[in-house]
């Protein structure tokens, strides 16, 4: 119990990040509703969809919550590909505005609970 009520909060606070610009930057935060090579569609809490485009300079983290050894180990941020974002992943993406378009400069995801998380990047064996 308490870690579903830990995990709650974890992505309740990674979320509650309302849509808002630094400097010239925007933040659109929600869920993946469709994704393709070229953009992807974030529906986000107030029912608004969303169209960023990926560029090749796009970086993409997955947000992971482990069981804790202590609390400082509690989250991480993994290193990710795009082919890792699927329709339902919970995003929040930092983009550049260019023109009527937004260009994602950084993407991070975390996949809900009841779906199982991309596998992690392997470290080399030394």
């Amino acid at each position: 119990m308490n870690t579903r009520l830990f995990l709650m909060l974890i992505s309740t606070g990674l979320f509650s990040i309302a849509t808002a610009a630094h400097g010239n930057k925007v933040h659109v935060r929600g869920t993946v509703e469709k994704v393709s090579a070229e953009s992807i569609q974030v529906r986000t809490p107030d029912g608004k969809s969303v169209e960023v485009k990926l560029m090749p300079s796009t970086i993409y983290l997955l947000h992971v919550t482990e069981k804790p050894v202590k609390p400082s180990d509690a989250t991480s941020d993994q290193p990710a590909k795009a082919t890792d974002l699927t329709v339902g992943d919970l995003v929040v993406i930092h983009a550049t505005p260019k023109g009527d378009t937004l260009e994602a400069d950084e993407i991070k995801f975390s996949v809900p609970a009841n779906k199982p998380a991309p596998p992690a990047a392997q470290k080399p064996k030394s």
